[in-house]
């Protein structure tokens, strides 16, 4: 026992500070970090976690690219795409969500609409530009052929839920646990999930992105910190106590967060071994002009790290 404490203590001493983004704080996904931390999950393997929240995958993007942390959770793939092919100093690192399934669209129970495709002329809330609720929005508008529908940016699934409820936009976006305690009492309806959408449901909608001189002055903390995460997502769907830190941290009653990973985010979604649907993502980046044309393989080669980091 001593000796393994001494083990502990001195691998907590050595912990090397390494900053990470993260949006919707609250998030099942978002929170991955932070309850890892807490487990001292991360600490186990020499990391001590500074981690920031931002308003969205495009403002995760940003601080990436400035160099302002290390790693950036779930910024959008497309969005990642187009500012790689524009020169940003970014890598992939590893998928963070994969299906779409966690990702759904809401009305207030006042509004006639029921259904996503009967959104003509209305308004569609989407996070930043950039983001995978920006290309979600872009793509129910094409895939079901919305006449004179139009996206307005409303920042974080808190925000958007103002800016839903008082009229500001007429159909709102958010991610489990966020409003699932309104659907249940009955304040707003659901009326669509993006992964209705077969497109982006065989597709990685979101990427860990990381700043490209910190992964080259330091892979063996980007190695370290993949092992850290991946143990921390085994770690969050069979311990008891993963439930107890989470509930600690948020504030959602704890039947809207059983639903969630019962049915929104199950840990199959947050796998972070492979980026899915690269061809498929591509097409969207171009076609709604977040690339001018489709990366070479070499391009690719260059911007997905996940297999030199493992």
């Amino acid at each position: 026992m001593c000796g393994a404490l001494a083990a502990a203590s001195i691998t907590g001493a050595l912990a090397q500070t390494f900053k990470v983004a993260s949006p919707n704080r609250g998030s099942w996904e978002g929170a991955l970090p932070e309850m890892g931390k807490q487990a001292g999950i991360f600490k186990k393997h020499g990391l001590d976690l500074d981690i920031i929240y931002t308003g969205g995958g495009g403002e995760t993007m940003q601080v990436v690219i400035s160099g302002a942390v290390d790693v950036g959770l779930s910024a959008g793939l497309s969005g990642a795409l187009g500012a790689f092919a524009k020169g940003a100093p970014i890598r992939v690192i590893g998928a963070s969500s994969s299906g779409a399934r966690e990702v759904f669209y809401y009305v207030p129970t006042k509004s006639p609409l029921q259904s996503m495709r009967e959104a003509h002329g209305k308004s569609i809330a989407y996070s930043t530009t950039g983001s995978s609720t920006h290309i979600g929005a872009l793509r129910m508008i094409d895939e079901y052929g919305l006449k004179d529908a139009r996206i307005t940016p409303t920042g974080d699934a808190a925000s958007t839920t103002t800016q839903t409820m008082t009229g500001q936009v007429d159909i709102g976006w958010s991610v489990g646990p966020f409003n699932l305690d309104r659907i249940a009492s009955g304040q707003i309806r659901m009326i669509g999930q993006l992964s209705d959408s077969p497109h982006m449901r065989a597709q990685t909608i979101r990427v860990q992105i990381a700043n490209a001189q910190a992964v080259a002055a330091r892979p063996d903390a980007f190695r370290r910190y993949l092992k850290a995460y991946q143990e921390t997502l085994d770690w969050m769907y069979v311990s008891p106590e993963a439930m107890k830190i989470y509930m600690g941290i948020v504030d959602f009653p704890e039947a809207s967060v059983k639903r969630t990973i019962a049915e929104f985010i199950t840990k199959d979604t947050l796998q972070i071994d492979k980026v899915l649907g690269v061809p498929e993502a591509m097409r969207d980046a171009v076609q709604f002009k977040f690339l001018n044309e489709a990366l070479s393989a070499k391009q690719l080669a260059e911007l997905i790290q996940i297999d030199a980091l493992k």
